[in-house]
């Protein structure tokens, strides 16, 4: 049932996407290397989350098609694209690296003279007090519900057998930048459960007691991206393995 290769893959892209665009969006947002301009971090973090994983796109998607992210990979079980128990091996290969990356991120941040992980933390998500403009909860769940469909949407459309072959990385990594220029500011954006639970475990407190959102909503908003790719474009093989993720 299961590939261990695919596996490996979903585990090491996920621990290499938190461990990169994390490490970015806490040296931004934790250690404020902004400077004068918030605009800035943003800008760099969006950047770092679409430039990783347009690279592991190109280099992993060959092997498991580079989800590295359960809300991508519930969108393609939902689709039709995927079996369930092949997504249940995904999504557990996800987390498991996401957790990875964080930790190794978190001993690279400890090296640093006064970094806390409660003070500078590690790129966690979160609304209210937590978030840049203090978006509330309900506002914060509908963020990453409408984000996570845009962002699934790209995957998949991006994905079908008439896409243009070949450029579905380049529009994935950029859908992602331009998801994350927007919800950087609202919510941290997640829209990659594995990417929020990790971190979060690692600094605890409010990160881990609002983090329930991030696992839910990116998960709703996957399953209407795949119903809506659906009733677009019906149920069709992709003709080249489906690279993505947050």
């Amino acid at each position: 049932m299961f590939d261990a290769k695919k596996l490996a893959a979903e585990f090491v892209g996920t621990a290499i996407l938190v461990l990169v665009a994390v490490g970015v969006a806490t040296e931004n947002f934790g250690f404020k290397l902004f400077g004068t301009s918030v605009a800035a971090g943003v800008v760099t973090t969006a950047f770092a989350f679409g430039l990783v994983l347009m690279a592991l796109a190109y280099a992993i998607g060959p092997i498991s098609g580079a989800h590295v992210n359960p809300a991508v990979t519930l969108g393609f079980v939902a689709a039709g694209r995927m079996k369930v128990g092949e997504g249940v091996g995904y999504v557990i290969a996800q987390v498991a690296g996401a957790i990875a990356g964080a930790v190794v991120l978190w001993q690279m941040f400890s090296d640093i003279p006064h970094y806390s992980r409660k003070v500078q933390g590690l790129g966690t998500d979160g609304y209210g007090a937590a978030s840049l403009t203090h978006l509330n909860q309900t506002g914060a769940f509908v963020t990453e519900v409408v984000l996570t469909f845009i962002f699934v949407t790209v995957i998949l459309f991006a994905t079908h057998k008439a896409a243009i072959q070949g450029a579905a990385g380049l529009a994935i990594g950029m859908s992602l930048v331009v998801v994350h220029l927007i919800g950087i500011p609202l919510t941290g954006t997640s829209v990659n459960p594995a990417r929020s639970l990790g971190p979060a475990l690692i600094v605890g407190g409010t990160a881990l007691s609002q983090v329930w959102l991030f696992l839910l909503a990116p998960l709703v908003g996957a399953v209407i991206a795949a119903a809506v790719h659906l009733l677009i474009a019906g149920r069709a093989d992709v003709v080249v393995p489906a690279p993505s993720a947050t």
